[in-house]
């Protein structure tokens, strides 16, 4: 398979093939263990939500497609790859989180028969601005007093763009490598490297040879890059309205996300 034809794992639909399919639990597992420190019963039974999507998925159609799935014990892990950083996303991924806490209560529930819940929010941009680490844990907690509020959400960012050139000797590393791999050669390079990610290359291989997962995923790109081109519109006829108001050109940039260049275009 040449590199023209490589399918990205970190698209999300290909992240969601690959690690949601029961067959494929064991590097679902080693994912989950290199980013969370859970105890060791807890990956014993990984009960992965909806994890037809090679039978359901419409991939003419946007939408988010995560991994979700709970622990023994109960708590609920959400995956999502979100490769381009909008502004409003930490906010969504709070949202998100919160949501998945108060649809585990129903009325006359007890909150105290709430599970955990831990999210994974893999991105290609940068996300936490003032940080140059590639991974980064959140929780409810207080800086000061150095306490903990409560367990309940914790949530994990991994910003691909961030890993080091050179192995810095973790899993997580090694997982977030084989994440973001861009050619078949960089495939070889991790699984020389680690042996467990050497067989999910092999079994990722036997995916991607897979003609209905390849028209997937060529859907799934048409689908994005016409959404794009879409809110490019929406974006360049709201810079012209901005313009025609004579408002400042800082507000048009912070407003439409289009660059100093592309106004002046338009302005002119």
């Amino acid at each position: 398979m040449d590199d023209k034809k490589f399918l990205k794992i970190k698209s999300d639909v290909m992240f969601r093939l690959f690690f949601a399919d029961e067959r494929n639990q064991e590097f679902l597992i080693g994912f989950l263990k290199s980013v969370l420190r859970l105890p060791e019963d807890d990956y014993n039974i990984i009960e992965i939500a909806d994890p037809h999507l090679l039978r359901d998925f419409d991939g003419d159609k946007l939408g988010i497609i995560d991994v979700k799935l709970k622990t023994k014990s109960g708590k609920i892990v959400h995956i999502e790859i979100q490769l381009k950083v909008s502004p409003e996303l930490k906010e969504r991924i709070i949202f998100y989180s919160s949501k998945l806490i108060t649809e585990q209560i129903g009325s006359g529930d007890d909150f105290n028969t709430i599970k955990k819940v831990i999210s994974i929010i893999i991105t290609d941009e940068e996300l936490i601005a003032i940080s140059p680490n590639y991974r980064h844990c959140f929780t409810l907690y207080d800086r000061e007093a150095s306490i903990e509020l409560s367990d309940i959400m914790e949530i994990h960012t991994l910003e691909l763009h961030k890993l080091p050139k050179d192995t810095d000797g973790t899993l997580l590393y090694d997982w977030a490598s084989f994440i973001d791999a861009e050619s078949e050669e960089e495939l070889n390079m991790i699984a020389e490297r680690n042996p467990q990610i050497g067989k999910a290359v092999v079994k990722y291989r036997e995916l991607t040879a897979d003609e209905r997962t390849r028209d997937l995923y060529d859907r799934r790109m048409r689908a994005k890059w016409d959404e794009q081109s879409r809110l490019r519109g929406v974006k360049i006829e709201i810079a012209k309205n901005m313009i025609a108001d004579n408002e400042p050109i800082e507000k048009i940039i912070k407003y439409t996300g289009l660059t100093l260049e592309e106004i002046e275009s338009l302005r002119n």
